[in-house]
C-alpha cells in the first residue's frame, strides 16, 4: 500500500510470508488449499448444525431460519428439478417472518432435522403463504404424505419442518478442482505454475484493436483490453472503485468473441454474473447463463440454459422419452413389485427364469412370479427410456453451449456436470478479489488462459474459520499473482493493468483512497470531479441552522464529524459479538432526516457501519420507507449519491476492532458519489493508521466538524 503521509502502509510481514510460501510444489499447494477448504466447510456446517442442535425448532422459527407445522404439495417437474410447494398445515394461514429467500437452500425434515438423508432443495418462489423449492431428485413420498402416488397433488397435512441450510456443493467442487492441479499438464499446468510463482508468465505485446464495441472506453481501459486479449496465460485488470471494471471486462469478452474464441465468464456472486449477462445481452451478444433459474434475475431468465434448452427440438424429444418412461412405470401399479415378502431372496435373474418356466418358489405362487417378472421388464424399459432421455438432454445442452458466444456462470456452477468435457479459449473472472483461490480454480480448470478482474485493495472474501484465514485462505488468487509478478502496470510485460480514471466520486472523496491505496495514480473524470449535492437542487438554506448545516453543506463533499467532545460511548448488547453506539446512531438519524426534509430522495442515501447492531439501531430510528442501511461489507460493490458512515468505536483503550482493516475503510468511503459523512470519535479511531491519516486529510483537504 502506498503513502499515507509520504510514507507507506506495508502489508504485514505475516501476509508477505504467506504469499511467498505459495511458491511451494504443486502437490503441496493443492493439498494445503484442500485442507483449508475443508476447515471452512466444517466451520459452516458446524455453524448451522450448532444452531439446529442448541435451539429448539420454535427458537429457530423465531429467528427466521426455520418454519414449523408445514405440509408439502407435489407441483411436478419444472425448471431446475422437481418442485414442491410448502405451506402451513392450516389452510390459508400466512407464514411467519423468516429469512428464507429465492435461491437459498432449504432442508425438509419430519422427526430429525440432522438426518443425512433429509431432502434439500433450492427455493424458487416465496410468497406470504408458501415457499416453493426445486429438488433433484424428487423427495420421498413422506414429504407429500404417506402412500400418495407421485403424480397426485392432494393437499396433505405432513407436519414438516423446513430449515434454512448450508450448501455443501461449492466445497466439493473446489476440492475437485484442486485435485486436478498436481497432475495438470498443458494450459492448466502453466496457469498453476504462474499462479504459484514457479513460472513466469509468457511475454506478449498488446493486441491491436481497430473496432471497439464500446467507443467510450478511456485510454487505460483500452490498454487493459489490448493486454488481456493478447495474454497467453493470465492477466490482471486492477479496477479501483468507480473505474469501470465490469465495463472493461465485457469489452474483453466481446473482443475474444470477435476473434472466434470460446469464452467463459464467471464471478463469485450471482449478482455479479447477472450484471455481465445483462450488459452482454444489451449489446446483442448471444449469452447463456448457467445456474439454477431461481438464482437468476427475472429479466434475464430467457438467457438461462434451462430456458434456451426448452426451445430445442432435442429437448422436446428428451421430454417425450421421459413421459413415455413415466407411462411405463404407471403400468407397474397393477403388478406385484419384487420386494418384501414376495421376493424371498430371489435375484432378478431367478425371478425371470421361474416366470419363463411357469413355476412358483417357496410359497410364492407362479402368478406372483409372472407379475414380478413383468414388473422387472417394465422397469428395464423405463430405465432405457430414461437413459435415452438423459442422452438427448445432454445433446441439447451441448447444442446450446456450442452455439453461445459467451457462457456465464458463478465460479461454483462452472464445476457442475454441465461443463464436463468443455474447455474454453478464454476465461474472464469478474470480482476475482472477492473469491477465494480455490473458488477461482473451479472455472480455471476449464480454460486455456484467464483474465482476472478485481481490486485487491478492497475487502477480500469473508472466511469463517479463523485457522483457515490465518493460514492463507483469505489471500486471493488475484492478490497472489500481483505479489509474485509485481511490476508497474505500465511496464512492458506486466501481467497487471490499472484502470486509472474513476467516474463515481467527487475529487475530494477520491483524494484520500487515491493517495493511501492507489499510489496517487487515479484521476477523476470531468463528469465526477466536481459533483456535489448542490447539483441535486439541495439549497443550503433548506438545511438546519445548527451544526448540522456545516456537516450537510452541499458544497462540502467529504466531512468528518468528531464526537470526541461529547459523551458518546460504544456499547455491546448482551449475548452479541457486535457493537453499537446509541449517540452516533441518533446523530446519523438526525442528519439523514435533515437531508430528507431538504428534498433529497431516500434512494440517493445510504447509511452504513461496520457493525450489524449499529445498522439495526439506525434502521429502527429511521422511517420504514427511509434510506437503505447496511454493513460496510454488505455494501461493497454498491454506490449512492450520499453515504453516511458510523464508525461506532469510542473508548479510552483505543480498541478499534473491525476498523483495524484498511481495506474496510477504503470500501466504506468510496461508496459515495457526491458526499461522504464519516462520524466517529477521533481520539479512539485514530489508533488505526489509516483512520488517523483520514482525520488529518479531512482537517486539511475536506472538512472536520467537532462536536
Amino acid at each position: 500500500m502506498q503513502a499515507l503521509d509520504g510514507g507507506r502502509i506495508g502489508t504485514s510481514t505475516v501476509s508477505i510470508a504467506l504469499l511467498d510460501a505459495e511458491t511451494e510444489s504443486a502437490r503441496a499447494y493443492a493439498t494445503r488449499l484442500t485442507d483449508l477448504v475443508e476447515l471452512e466447510r466444517e466451520e459452516e456446517m458446524r455453524r448451522h448444525e450448532r444452531e439446529i442442535e442448541t435451539l429448539s425448532g420454535r427458537e429457530r422459527e423465531d429467528r427466521g431460519r426455520a418454519l414449523l407445522r408445514m405440509r408439502g404439495r407435489d407441483e411436478g417437474e419444472g425448471l431446475g428439478g422437481h418442485h414442491v410447494k410448502l405451506m402451513r398445515e392450516q389452510k390459508g394461514q400466512p407464514l411467519p417472518d423468516h429469512e428464507i429467500r429465492v435461491g437459498d437452500l432449504v432442508m425438509i425434515s419430519k422427526t430429525d432435522p440432522l438426518r443425512d438423508d433429509n431432502p434439500t432443495g433450492t427455493v424458487t418462489q416465496v410468497t406470504n403463504y408458501s415457499i416453493t423449492a426445486s429438488f433433484d431428485p424428487k423427495p420421498d413420498g413422506w414429504v407429500f404424505g404417506k402412500g400418495l402416488r407421485p403424480d397426485r397433488r392432494e393437499e396433505v397435512v405432513s407436519g414438516l419442518r423446513v430449515d434454512l441450510y448450508v450448501n455443501d456443493i461449492p466445497y466439493q467442487r473446489m476440492q475437485d478442482a484442486l485435485a486436478k492441479l498436481p497432475t495438470a499438464d498443458g494450459a492448466l499446468k502453466q496457469l498453476r505454475d504462474v499462479s504459484t510463482g514457479v513460472a513466469s508468465p509468457a511475454a506478449t505485446e498488446p493486441a491491436p484493436i481497430d473496432d471497439w464495441h464500446n467507443s467510450a472506453l478511456n485510454d487505460a481501459q483500452r490498454r487493459a483490453v489490448r493486454k488481456a486479449v493478447a495474454t497467453d496465460d493470465v492477466h490482471l485488470i486492477h479496477g479501483p472503485p468507480g473505474t469501470g471494471k465490469t465495463t472493461t471486462a465485457t469489452e474483453v469478452l466481446q473482443q475474444c468473441v470477435d476473434r472466434g474464441e470460446s469464452v467463459l465468464a464467471t464471478a463469485a456472486s450471482n449478482t455479479a454474473v447477472d450484471n455481465v449477462v445483462a450488459f452482454l445481452a444489451e449489446q446483442g451478444t448471444d449469452v447463456v447463463r448457467l445456474g439454477h433459474p431461481a438464482r437468476v434475475n427475472d429479466r434475464l431468465r430467457t438467457h438461462t440454459l434451462d430456458a434456451q434448452i426448452e426451445d430445442t427440438d432435442t429437448h422436446r424429444r428428451s421430454q417425450q422419452k421421459r413421459e413415455k418412461a413415466f407411462a411405463v412405470l404407471d403400468r407397474q401399479e397393477d403388478l406385484t413389485a419384487p420386494s418384501g415378502r414376495w421376493r424371498r431372496g430371489m435375484s432378478d435373474r431367478k425371478i425371470k427364469e421361474r416366470a419363463e418356466q411357469g413355476r412358483g418358489s417357496r410359497g410364492v405362487p407362479p402368478e406372483r412370479i409372472e407379475e414380478m417378472a413383468a414388473w422387472l421388464a417394465l422397469q428395464e424399459r423405463a430405465d432405457a427410456l430414461f437413459d435415452e432421455a438423459e442422452a438427448l438432454e445432454q445433446e441439447a445442452i451441448d447444442e446450446v453451449l456450442g452455439a453461445a458466444d459467451v457462457v456465464c456462470s458463478t465460479n461454483s456452477t462452472a464445476g457442475s456436470d454441465l461443463l464436463d468435457g468443455h474447455t474454453f479459449d478464454t476465461l474472464v473472472i469478474d470480482e476475482a478479489t472477492q473469491a477465494t483461490a480455490p473458488s477461482c480454480w473451479i472455472p480455471m480448470t476449464h480454460a486455456r488462459r484467464a483474465v482476472l478482474v478485481g481490486d485487491h485493495k478492497q475487502l477480500p472474501p469473508t472466511i469463517q474459520n479463523q485457522e483457515a484465514a490465518r493460514r492463507g485462505l483469505r489471500h486471493t488468487l488475484f492478490e497472489r499473482l500481483a505479489h509474485h509478478h509485481e511490476t508497474a502496470p505500465e511496464a512492458p510485460g506486466s501481467i497487471r493493468s490499472l484502470l486509472r480514471r474513476q467516474y463515481r466520486m467527487h475529487e475530494t472523496i477520491m483524494g484520500f483512497p487515491n493517495r493511501t491505496f492507489y499510489d496517487g495514480r487515479l484521476e477523476a473524470d470531468d463528469t465526477a470531479r466536481h459533483r456535489t449535492l448542490a447539483d441535486l437542487g439541495v439549497p443550503e438554506h433548506a438545511l438546519p441552522a445548527d451544526e448540522r448545516r456545516a456537516i450537510l453543506d452541499p458544497e462540502a463533499s467529504l466531512v468528518f464529524v468528531d464526537t470526541s467532545g461529547i459523551d458518546a460511548p460504544e456499547h455491546q448488547r448482551s449475548g452479541s459479538h457486535s457493537r453499537e453506539n446509541p449517540r452516533e446512531a441518533d446523530l446519523i438519524a438526525q442528519l439523514t432526516t435533515a437531508l430528507l426534509e431538504a428534498g433529497v430522495a431516500p434512494s440517493a442515501i445510504a447509511v452504513i457501519s461496520p457493525y450489524d447492531d449499529q445498522v439495526d439501531r439506525i434502521d429502527r430510528a429511521l422511517a420504514p420507507d427511509g434510506p437503505e442501511t447496511d454493513t460496510v461489507d454488505g455494501f461493497q460493490g454498491r454506490e449512492k449519491e450520499i453515504v453516511l458512515l458510523s464508525l461506532v468505536h469510542s473508548n479510552d483503550r483505543g480498541a478499534i476492532g473491525f476498523l483495524d482493516e484498511p481495506r474496510r475503510f477504503n470500501v466504506a468511503v468510496t461508496r459515495a458519489e457526491r458526499k461522504a459523512v464519516v462520524v466517529g470519535d477521533a481520539s479512539t479511531v485514530a489508533a488505526a493508521d489509516v483512520l488517523g491519516a483520514f482525520v488529518r486529510y479531512a482537517e486539511t483537504t475536506g472538512r472536520a466538524v467537532p462536536l
